[in-house]
């Protein structure tokens, strides 16, 4: 297994990780933005009529609604990114990063509304009846390139799995242990009953789903970050200046966070946002395709409206709850994780702006200098649980730990601890103290700080619980209209249970190797299908002139 996994992650480093992936993504974004006269700003207010019906036809071809299409796509995307992915950005590059985000929602409603309109374009009626659309048929039916259009359907059936399906689950049922103590397997049944449910009775019930549970799961969210966002009024004014002074300049070091630079920072707010919104990732072109719609570009542009939900009001919301509440540059009490811990040899200092730059270029991983910073190996005391003092320092989350303890078997450790490379051997110790925190565990602290104190904790929870699921719902459907092209709907039944297996599996399981799959394959998506686009821009372009002049006549 460790084999396994350590090769999903050297290809997803040539993949996924590479740098030139999150510049290709906001770089096709750029072009077609110029290229189509930045519809993202012209054809919002029509965008908004369309969705609410305004030119609709009720004959017109299709399975569900504009509206339901648009939920059903919004499910996929808003999930545990737009809760703990803004707060890893932030935790990460620090208030600038908020910038890039806005920055990707921006170009990527454009690319949203490309991709949509392409696959809308090229969709076709299968054998059940049912629309089918996304990246493979435009692929097949223009660009001759079934070989292509296989590898991308089968990325997406194993996408469905790796990243919509069982990592969700297992975020899910880990949230309800910790906040209400339930077992994970019970979660995972019941949880695995409701999604059978509504994935059985395939897109029309899953759109009905959609529509009712994300505009309610939003709202809920939105009146708990607005409690943390009132509580704290004073400090939105100077959020805000921090995020723009900050874009081309970096984060400084403030409190436990080591600072920034401009590079870094837009790298971590690009990759957060685009994995965030999908734009361009070729799965909200698959949602879109049930919609009754005779225009293409029509339902473009109701798409275009997802990265603006998505991104730059809901993560936004989060980000001001994180900045305003001042948890971001905070250390907190928690236990450590073994990713997160690094011993160094050497006892640094958040007061000597010298250490502190030698620090966060040793933790940046962007940079081939190690800052003069070496890892520590050797043997540490501890008596009692408390580590005997020595030439070295521990860092974990970003920051220099403090208030360190130690235990094994829920008692306090006293003997040796062996350090190799920075990391402790002994796997059963426990590690625990004062750092910050990242993604979950720092939005959660961020909505203790508002009107509902310490109940704004479950806030985050229930948030969790209703965005991680209706991600898997619409993920479901992406895989079962990958499978429809691969093995025709036949395949479909056999897909969804599976499909519900895996995720009560996984509600108790470990998702590691899951994700690193998932990571591989949401690239191999996503650069086929940008590539396409970028391919048919003419084919675009004649589009969006089609609908304009069928429209006026």
């Amino acid at each position: 297994m460790d084999a396994i996994n350590e090769f999903l992650i050297w290809i997803d480093g040539y993949l996924g990780s590479a740098d030139f992936f999150p510049y290709l993504l906001i770089g096709t974004g750029i072009i077609f933005s110029f290229y189509l006269g930045f519809p993202q700003i012209r054809y919002f207010a029509h965008a908004t009529r369309i969705l609410r019906g305004k030119y609709t036809k009720g004959d017109a071809p299709g399975d569900t609604s504009p509206f339901q299409a648009l939920t059903t796509a919004l499910s996929g995307t808003v999930g545990t990114g737009n809760i703990g992915g803004v707060a890893l950005a932030i935790f990460l590059g620090g208030p600038a990063a908020l910038f890039w985000m806005w920055m990707t929602a921006f170009f990527g409603m454009t690319t949203k509304f490309v991709e949509v309109t392409l696959s809308h374009k090229y969709r076709e009626k299968t054998a059940d009846g049912t629309m089918a659309g996304g990246p493979m048929y435009y692929m097949e039916k223009k660009l001759n390139m079934k070989w292509l259009a296989i590898l991308v359907a089968i990325a997406t059936v194993v996408s469905s799995m790796g990243s919509g399906n069982m990592p969700q689950i297992n975020n899910i049922a880990i949230g309800m242990n910790d906040a209400f103590g339930i077992e994970k397997w019970i979660t995972g049944a019941v949880l695995a009953v409701l999604l059978g449910f509504v994935i059985i009775g395939g897109i029309k019930r899953i759109a009905q789903v959609a529509e009712k549970v994300v505009p309610t799961m939003a709202l809920v969210y939105v009146i708990g970050a607005l409690a943390v966002i009132f509580g704290n009024l004073e400090n939105i004014g100077p959020s805000f200046v921090s995020i723009f002074t900050d874009a081309f300049s970096g984060s400084a070091a403030i409190g436990g966070f080591m600072g920034a630079s401009f590079a870094y920072a837009m790298d971590r707010g690009i990759n957060r946002g685009l994995f965030s919104n999908e734009a361009g990732q070729g799965s909200a072109p698959i949602a879109h395709a049930s919609a009754k719609c005779d225009e293409p570009a029509s339902e473009g542009m109701v798409s275009l409206l997802e990265p603006f939900i998505d991104t730059i009001i809901i993560c936004t919301l989060t980000g001001l709850v994180i900045l305003s509440s001042g948890v971001w540059n905070e250390k907190h009490q928690n236990d450590f994780a073994r990713a997160d811990m690094t011993y160094v040899t050497g006892e640094f200092s958040e007061q000597d702006a010298g250490q502190v730059h030698q620090l966060f270029t040793f933790l940046d991983a962007k940079s081939d200098e190690d800052g003069g910073v070496i890892r520590f190996d050797g043997e540490i005391s501890i008596n009692n649980g408390i580590a005997a003092s020595g030439n070295y320092t521990l860092l974990n989350a970003r920051s220099i730990a403090e208030d360190v303890s130690y235990s094994k078997s829920g008692e306090l450790f006293t003997g040796q601890l062996t350090v190799k490379e920075g990391g402790i051997q002994d796997s059963e110790i426990v590690v625990s103290g004062k750092s910050l925190v990242h993604s979950v565990k720092l939005t959660t602290e961020a909505f203790k700080r508002g009107i509902f104190g310490e109940w704004g904790q479950y806030i985050v929870t229930i948030g969790l619980l209703l965005f991680a699921f209706t991600t898997t719902i619409a993920w479901s459907y992406y895989g079962d209209r990958a499978i429809t092209y691969l093995l025709g709907p036949s395949a479909v039944l056999p897909y969804r249970i599976v499909y519900i297996l895996a995720f009560f599996i996984a509600s108790f399981t470990d998702a590691t190797v899951i994700w690193n799959l998932a990571y591989v394959t949401v690239a191999l998506m996503t650069i086929p299908n940008l590539i396409g686009i970028l391919i048919l821009h003419k084919d675009m372009k004649q589009t969006v002139q089609d609908y304009w002049k069928n429209f006026k006549e």
